[in-house]
């Protein structure tokens, strides 16, 4: 039995319906929208961490790694999404990098191995996340687009400290001080002189700046250094330091 030809066209635009709507849906516009939700303490500071894989979101390649909260939670498979993204695998791919050049090699001025150093992106207060799922995994997606950029900056530090340093951030009274060149910290024949000299030594390469150090209340120090191509104005006490540090003070 023929159909008439109304019933043709009918079916017709249901199936471009159809195909539009999916089309839609596939581009995430017919989705619902995950809430964002805010992570860490407003007068906190939380640190994320790329461990060097990326992923495409969005259309956009953006690099994953931990999320490591102000009361010391890590929350991993994080993405890193909006601004900052391409900067933030540029500086750490430059990192491995250069921990591929150095590691193994001896440090000059205190004779012990160095060690590897990692990148971490501090942000001053909480911080936006959605949960999203690409390929069967779940994810948490920074948007960092609805961060301030004034309360984004970069550091590294060695990779084993990178928690401790977080930590240190989050602890009253904690304050960051720059090490004069002829610090006697640097022929400590610790991890802690190597670190302080081998931040010097990566400051030399790409935008990073080596040479401080986070003095906690009880006189323990963290050797770091700033990255300068994220660099918010609100984390300038620990960019800039101010102080000198004299470990006999």
């Amino acid at each position: 039995m023929a159909f008439p030809r109304p019933l043709y066209a009918a079916i017709g635009v249901v199936v471009t319906v159809i195909v539009i709507l999916a089309a839609l849906y596939a581009g995430g516009l017919l989705r619902p929208q995950a809430s964002v939700r805010y992570l860490g303490s407003p007068s906190g500071y939380e640190g994320f961490v790329p461990n060097g894989q990326t992923v495409n979101y969005n259309g956009q390649t953006d690099p994953v790694g931990s999320l490591i909260l102000n009361n010391g939670t890590t929350v991993h498979d994080v993405i890193w999404n909006g601004q900052y993204a391409s900067t933030i695998i540029n500086n750490h791919n430059q990192i491995v990098q250069l921990n591929s050049q150095f590691v193994g090699q001896t440090d000059p001025i205190n004779h012990q191995p160095y060690v590897p150093l990692q990148d971490l992106y501090v942000i001053k207060g909480q911080v936006p996340v959605e949960q999203a799922t690409i390929n069967g995994q779940t994810y948490y997606v920074i948007e960092a687009n609805k961060i301030n950029p004034a309360d984004i900056a970069g550091f590294y530090t060695y990779d084993k400290w990178v928690s401790n340093f977080v930590a240190a951030m989050n602890t009253p009274g904690t304050y960051a001080a720059g090490l004069p060149g002829n610090s006697p910290v640097f022929q400590w024949t610790n991890t802690t002189g190597t670190v302080a000299y081998q931040t010097m030594i990566y400051g030399q390469y790409g935008p990073f700046a080596g040479g401080t150090i986070l003095v906690l209340p009880n006189r323990t120090i963290i050797p770091y250094g700033a990255i300068g191509n994220i660099a918010g104005a609100s984390l300038n006490n620990y960019i800039l330091a101010q102080n000198s540090y004299n470990p006999s003070s």
